[in-house]
């Protein structure tokens, strides 16, 4: 049964989450998380620039299948959808311009898919991830966001490619 290493990543300006994960059939497996911490006093183009490059950083050394990005959620706040706009926009390019075919997924689905609600809390997401992946141990919030968004992708993303389908 072939494997699938998929990283995930929940986008954000201040606080960028990643996880790599691998999948075999329902077989899941913890590989890697963190988070990216911009310099919070560099220009808006600096820190884009450093998410880009450390998202690419981590395609080069983990080496994924595919990934998958959590969708921007609709913020009241007009400037903060910006800006987080432009943080999935460098996400989303540096992981196409490292050959990786992506896959964005809304924060519901992936809540939906993990605790069963689409609106669960942070803590509920946390806590199922550190079920279904028992290796990654206690994870921060960004980090354990963005394992939720590779454990998404493995549930429906994954198999649709595997079987030849559209992700």
């Amino acid at each position: 049964m072939a494997s699938w290493r998929i990283i995930g990543i929940d986008p954000g300006l201040n606080r960028c989450g990643w996880g790599v994960i691998i999948s075999q059939g329902a077989r899941l497996s913890f590989e890697a998380c963190g988070v990216i911490r911009p310099d919070a006093k560099g220009s808006l183009a600096q820190r884009l620039a450093t998410l880009f490059q450390e998202v690419q950083s981590l395609a080069l050394q983990y080496q994924p299948d595919a990934s998958a990005v959590e969708e921007t959620y609709v913020n009241s706040n007009p400037r903060a959808a910006l800006t987080l706009g432009q943080a999935r926009g460098v996400t989303l390019a540096a992981l196409a311009c490292a050959g990786l075919p992506v896959a964005e997924y809304a924060p519901a689905v992936i809540k939906k898919g993990l605790v069963g609600s689409g609106r669960a809390e942070k803590e509920q997401v946390a806590f199922m991830v550190q079920r279904l992946l028992p290796a990654a141990g206690p994870v921060v919030a960004d980090a354990a966001d963005a394992l939720a968004v590779a454990l998404t992708h493995a549930a429906h993303g994954a198999f649709a490619a595997r079987v030849g389908g559209k992700a």
